[in-house]
């Protein structure tokens, strides 16, 4: 009995020194997000006076290749490229990948200093308007002074609204293995009338106009239907195909036959004159200074600045981490510049 009164005596102290540390770990937590919450809502005269958080970008710069007076930036466009919220643990609202990238392309424009971007292009596409918006950012960097280029470099692949966005570039150079091309528009979804008569489940829709529920999954898709989603494929198509030819110095009937979504490898596209030049990285910065015309480049890369309330703030949960898990996966029916082999 009195070693079992021991026993218990330790548990309920190890018990005790555990609950101790919790309520320790909760508080300095809590008081650390107080704390961030202070500093990232603090309005400071000179941050007022320069503009807007999202205007104005305030990104740390890091030194990562070359050297000298001339600065450029390299930016990355990784993986599908899709614009959406996601929630961090304590229900902050930050933006996806697209967002940070016009963030970037911002922060470069802003910089007088910055003389080039250097865009690193691995992406099979993605929804059509960000990828217009990557590319009307890109060229609003070079009109913002006549000296500045934009060099793309295509690391694996620059498909669909990857190569979309890589047609604001003034030299593309890809790595001997990468895949352009897929130069075309998509629109999926599924249609279940035939399974849901088999298992007598109906679909019940009260609508103001006929054409109202496009694409319900319960109905057939009639030939009026299909046609008025055709012009909005071929509007789209239409234009993609002309930012294409604009990219590339040709005119649209000349790259009309290379548009119907086919992919090319480097070197096919290289004698289609789909790109300039194939290469590794060194290639694209040599690409860059000539552009340029400097002898010597320093290029830069960009992070965002972190603190205590971001970064807990921007934890996920499981439920984001499954959907990052499927980057491609949505719950509506989008036109989409993207590659799905």
């Amino acid at each position: 009995m009195a070693e079992e009164r021991k026993c218990s005596h330790k548990l309920f102290w190890i018990v005790l020194v555990l609950f101790g540390l919790g309520l320790g770990v909760s508080l300095l937590l809590n008081f650390g997000l107080i704390v961030g919450m202070a500093v990232t809502h603090t309005s400071r005269p000179e941050l007022m006076a320069r503009g807007g958080e999202d205007e104005f970008p305030r990104l740390n710069e890091r030194w990562s290749y070359g050297k000298g007076r001339v600065k450029a930036v390299r930016i990355a466009v990784e993986g599908a490229i899709f614009r959406e919220r996601s929630e961090g643990l304590f229900n902050s609202q930050r933006y996806d990948k697209v967002e940070d990238i016009l963030r970037q392309i911002r922060a470069a424009q802003n910089d007088d200093t910055v003389h080039a971007i250097i865009l690193e292009v691995d992406s099979p596409g993605g929804a059509v308007t960000p990828s217009d918006e990557i590319y009307r950012a890109l060229n609003d960097f070079k009109a913002s002074s006549s000296a500045r280029k934009v060099v793309v470099f295509v690391r694996d692949l620059a498909a669909s609204g990857g190569y979309y966005a890589a047609m604001a570039g003034d030299r593309i150079i890809a790595e001997p293995t990468a895949i352009v091309g897929s130069i075309g528009v998509i629109m999926e979804t599924i249609n279940i009338k035939g399974l849901s008569e088999k298992i007598g489940i109906t679909d019940v829709t009260i609508k103001s106009g006929a054409n109202k529920d496009l694409l319900n999954p319960f109905h057939d898709v009639s030939p009026e239907q299909r046609a008025l989603m055709q012009k909005l494929i071929d509007d789209m198509y239409n234009r993609f195909l002309g930012i294409v030819a604009k990219g590339r110095g040709v005119d649209v009937e000349t790259m009309r036959p290379l548009c119907d979504g086919r992919v090319f490898s480097a070197e096919e596209a290289l004698k289609l004159k789909m790109i300039d030049e194939i290469g590794y990285f060194d290639k694209a910065v040599a690409a860059t200074k000539k552009l340029l015309g400097e002898k010597t480049l320093r290029v830069v890369s960009y992070e965002q600045p972190s603190d205590f309330f971001s970064l807990f703030g921007a934890s996920s949960g499981p439920q984001q981490m499954m959907k990052a898990l499927d980057p491609i996966r949505s719950e509506r029916v989008r036109m989409l510049y993207l590659w799905k082999p």
